[in-house]
């Protein structure tokens, strides 16, 4: 098989039902492991035994947080996010047995390191597919506003993040530190990035099929997923961000700032330093003179 016709088996794969349940798991698995957040290590069983509504909510939320958010940006229905009662059945289906399987025998196979590599695939190739199909929709809307597409590109790769404080707020949690836009992780990042190299393709300034840049995304989000969970490398942009703010937000102007500052300090230090040796030496030369003249008087009379 040819990489071009793989690349275009990978850009029409359907995503209902595997990815969208590869993509329901892995929400519900980031709201379970945060819900001991401000309770205790036991707090997802907890909470979900004495307010299954707020656990539900807060994952439902969760899971169709990228189409809620994008259609409250293009004034579009928000209560269109749940109009296919087949994706909320199965969502309520997954999150059901992620949360009241026997023995939690759901979760724990869904955290076994080899099932979790191939949902953790699956979900990173669904998120390329919610970043293109958000990019395609905007540009439909607004053919000419880059950044609205950029927008809503981002907010249909990592909804579940974007909102994740209001997310937390259905289990009774307001921590509005945890905001994305102060710390974003890397799948907001990735999701721009994503974007981006949609908009450029979609302006027809990449030569290469659009399959293919499709399936060049596809493999980015998949490779650097793998790395998180395998080699523990959570965010490669890290790097490019420290030189570029460096560079271009007052880094390198602040270090010069205060390398300057720290020399003309110890400049100052150092003159006063001098000035303190010459005074005493001049005092000590004062007294022997004042100690020869009394000494001098002293033989006359």
């Amino acid at each position: 098989m040819e990489l071009i016709e793989l690349a275009n088996k990978v850009l029409k794969l359907d995503m209902f039902p595997y990815f969208e349940i590869a993509h329901v798991i892995m929400v519900c698995a980031s709201v379970k492991s945060d819900f001991g957040h401000g309770i205790n290590e036991k707090g997802a069983q907890i909470f979900s035994r004495k307010h299954p509504l707020a656990c539900w909510l807060s994952c439902m939320f969760a899971t169709f947080s990228g189409t809620i958010l994008s259609n409250f940006l293009l004034n579009e229905p928000i209560v269109g996010a749940f109009k296919s009662t087949q994706q909320v059945l199965l969502a309520s289906s997954v999150w059901y047995l992620m949360f009241y399987s026997p023995f939690d025998i759901v979760y724990k196979l869904t955290s076994f390191l080899p099932f979790k590599l191939v949902i953790a695939c699956m979900k990173e190739i669904n998120r390329c597919h919610k970043i293109h199909h958000g990019v395609m929709h905007a540009s439909k809307i607004y053919p000419n506003s880059y950044f609205i597409i950029l927008l809503i590109g981002t907010v249909k790769g990592n909804g579940a993040g974007l909102l994740k404080v209001m997310e937390r707020m259905f289990r009774g949690i307001w921590q509005p530190s945890a905001i994305e836009f102060i710390q974003p992780t890397f799948a907001t990042k990735a999701s721009i990035a994503a974007a981006i190299l949609f908009i450029v393709d979609k302006k027809n300034l990449i030569s290469a099929p659009h399959a293919l840049v499709y399936f060049g995304v596809v493999i980015f989000l998949v490779y650097f997923k793998l790395s998180s969970i395998l080699l523990n490398i959570n965010d490669p942009f890290g790097p490019f961000e420290n030189l570029f703010c460096a560079i271009f937000f007052g880094g390198i102007w602040d270090a010069l700032e205060q390398k300057i500052t720290s020399s003309a300090t110890a400049n100052q230090g150092g003159l006063g330093s001098r000035g303190g040796s010459s005074n005493s030496d001049h005092h000590a030369l004062n007294d022997s003179r004042n100690k020869k003249e009394k000494t001098g008087k002293t033989k006359g009379d």
